[in-house]
């Protein structure tokens, strides 16, 4: 299997399910909570099971279920996102460790993220490992996930935002393989995490961190050349984060990362043609506003 050629499918199937219907997460449940409520909101809506069943299964209050899927209330303990995990047939390490990142976003102490745990199972002998397949994908775009990542965040969050990007991909990988394309979806799963990171300013990710690691400046020695490169890359870094994400996307793989159009059209899931499109766009644009035109003689003051 390449990047080129995704994974290939299973069946789905959809089964009506009676009652009232689960409403929406609220507001304001942060990134990293829903980084692992999504897939279990996803993976119970799949099921064909109701609250009721559930309520029945693991003996909590339907209505601590509904608030535990909708993020209302308190940061849930470990007890009962384990006990629904494991009836929904959920990985639960990787679910595990997104709770637990989540339970420190919500200020939680590592004593009460011990203590939950303390007389429940974290992994179960079924569940250690990814499928194959997810193994796989895994292995061939790693390394290029963590190069765009490289662009935005510093070593130890670019390193936990692809982690993560695994670890949700883990917990809906089949919803990636129903995907009209895996590489697609697992891309968008990347670029939310890492941009949840990142450093915003007026509503554009920053990339001032990429000016010290760029293919142009590996191969620049002269201490002069670098500090007027990097003076360089620091404007146009400013100017590429005013593209629309998909132009970003690409002019990050292609003129930071050094990757051919063909690589960042298979990460992507996009066709070759929408790659140069959107390089050819996002081209024209660089150069207006880095290298516009002189006024005209009429205009002159």
């Amino acid at each position: 299997m390449t990047p080129t050629d995704p994974p290939v499918p299973p069946g789905r199937s959809s089964t009506a399910r009676p009652g009232r219907k689960l409403g929406p997460i609220v507001p304001n449940v942060g990134s990293a909570h829903r980084a692992w409520l999504d897939p279990l909101r996803e993976t119970y809506l799949a099921s064909g099971l109701t609250l009721s069943d559930l309520s029945t299964r693991v003996r909590f209050a339907k209505s601590k279920i509904s608030e535990l899927l909708r993020g209302v209330g308190l940061y849930p303990r470990w007890e009962i996102v384990y006990l629904l995990a494991a009836e929904l047939d959920m990985p639960n390490w990787p679910l595990y460790r997104l709770w637990s990142q989540a339970a420190y976003e919500a200020h939680k102490s590592s004593d009460w993220v011990d203590n939950c745990t303390e007389r429940t199972p974290i992994l179960t002998a079924t569940h250690t490992a990814p499928p194959l397949d997810h193994r796989a994908f895994r292995e061939l775009v790693e390394m290029d996930y963590l190069l765009y990542a490289q662009a935005f965040l510093d070593d130890d969050q670019r390193d936990a935002a692809v982690s993560d990007t695994f670890d949700i991909l883990w917990l809906s990988w089949d919803d990636a393989l129903a995907s009209h394309d895996t590489r697609r979806y697992a891309w968008n799963v990347l670029r939310a995490t890492v941009m949840t990171r990142t450093p915003h300013r007026d509503g554009r990710p920053e990339l001032g961190m990429a000016a010290f690691d760029t293919v142009i400046l590996q191969s620049l020695t002269d201490p002069a050349d670098r500090v007027n490169q990097i003076a360089e890359s620091l404007e146009l870094f400013t100017a590429i984060s005013r593209l629309p994400s998909s132009q970003l996307d690409v002019m990050v793989l292609r003129r930071l990362c050094g990757r051919a159009p063909e690589t960042v059209s298979a990460l992507l899931g996009l066709p070759l043609a929408a790659i140069r499109s959107d390089e050819r766009h996002a081209t024209r644009f660089l150069e207006s506003v880095l290298c516009p035109p002189p006024p005209t003689e009429g205009n002159t003051p």
